[in-house]
């Protein structure tokens, strides 16, 4: 098949989990026989991505005003036709490329540029996060997961106290989005990669065919690579904790060091790896000889720190949508101690057994459950196939198959 992937999110030098994803994606289709094609934003040439950025076929860099901020944050509200401009731009973009692909698969942050695509269209988008009908694309607010329907709540996740106005205008943004965003799933396929993002998407869209579920996925091979390089843990007793992610409140990072930071025994160290608007209020709080931050690390570096823990956590306190941490995590043959929402429980599918993939239901059981752990050998591995693009890439080519307007 000759294939086009889209997303925004490439090329940059330090690239998310989400355009890693893409990329490994692409790699895993041309390993299959395919031509694939890359239409990226126009901000930087691929070649920043480094090796990162190869992958078989050629890159288009042709997306732009994808960092528009229209004035939201200063006015306070969320406005009415900005996600719409910026989506029919992206369609236009891609219906110049489209005569020459058998199918275009999305990858973004702008759900309603289906809406802008006809149907004749062979267009497929994954969706990634809760961005289907959540403007701020994580369903956390003041603390918390936020589970309302109304769009005029929405308004507080731009003012805490929203008046009259910026109430009104970001409920007609929010109606409008989600309007467009349900129209384009109806009329073209839609892959999320968690059965949870179904279900939270149709609390809000109401019941209906709305997409099917195909997991995230890493580069297993190369992760099992580190896992068979890695160094073993300290023979002294010490118990290794790792965590990487952005630390930021819906990450878990400050929950979880304030339920461990005082009772953590003597035996125990906690390596954080991310950085994050909250990093240097946490470095104030709790950096000390058992408590390390490392600020940003590059992949190789934040695998290599997890292949030789004794033990990965993932404190996430917003519904993860599919951790790539937890898999990495499971792959590498580590305990994986993480709380029971969103789709981490779905990835208990990936475990080698049982017990290595300790969910729980609140940070004080976690924190219970991680202090009365003891070293061990790694677990075994998980059965093959399972987790990796390739598998993935396979379920894919199936559906790219399938007529448009039928999941």
């Amino acid at each position: 098949m000759r294939i086009l992937l889209v997303s925004e999110d490439i090329p940059y030098p330090n690239m998310g989990g989400l355009a890693k994803h893409v990329l490994n994606l692409a790699r895993a289709l041309v390993r299959a026989g395919h031509q694939v094609d890359l239409l990226g934003n126009a901000d930087n040439p691929i070649e920043v991505c480094g090796d990162e950025g190869i992958f078989g076929g050629r890159f288009f860099g042709e997306l732009t005003g994808q960092h528009a901020g229209w004035k939201e944050t200063s006015l306070g509200v969320f406005m009415p036709m900005k996600r719409s401009f910026i989506a029919k731009r992206f369609a236009k973009v891609i219906l110049r490329r489209a005569k020459d692909y058998d199918v275009i698969h999305y990858h973004g942050h702008l759900p309603n540029v289906a809406h802008f695509l006809p149907a004749n269209v062979n267009f497929v988008q994954t969706r990634h996060d809760q961005g289907s009908d959540c403007l701020t694309h994580t369903r956390f607010r003041r603390g918390e997961i936020c589970n309302s329907v109304d769009p005029a709540e929405c308004a507080e996740c731009m003012r805490d106290k929203p008046n009259a106005v910026q109430r009104s205008v970001s409920k007609m943004a929010v109606v409008q989005f989600r309007r467009e965003v349900m129209d384009g799933f109806k009329r073209h396929k839609t892959v999320f990669v968690s059965q949870k993002l179904i279900s939270n998407f149709s609390r809000t869209a109401g019941p209906g065919n709305w997409g099917t579920a195909i997991h995230n996925f890493v580069d297993r091979d190369a992760i099992e690579r580190f896992r068979m390089s890695s160094g073993h843990s300290q023979q002294d007793g010490t118990v290794s904790v790792f965590i990487a992610g952005k630390i930021y409140a819906a990450k878990g990072v400050e929950a979880f060091l304030r339920v461990m930071a005082k009772r953590l025994p003597a035996h125990m160290r906690i390596t954080i790896a991310g950085d994050g608007p909250d990093e240097q209020r946490l470095r104030n709080e709790y950096e000390s000889d058992r408590i390390r931050f490392l600020g940003w690390t590059s992949p190789e570096r934040t695998l290599t720190l997890a292949s030789q823990a004794d033990a990965v956590v993932v404190p996430s306190i917003c519904e993860e949508s599919c951790a790539t941490t937890v898999l990495e995590g499971l792959f590498l043959g580590k305990p994986v101690f993480a709380l029971a929402l969103g789709g981490t429980p779905e990835l208990a599918a990936y475990a080698a057994d049982g017990s290595q993939l300790r969910l729980h239901h609140t940070m004080d059981a976690l924190a219970d459950d991680l202090l009365n752990f003891r070293q061990q050998k790694p677990y075994g591995f998980a059965p093959a196939g399972l987790g990796n693009a390739d598998a993935a890439a396979a379920s894919l080519l199936k559906l790219y198959q399938v007529p448009s307007g039928h999941q």
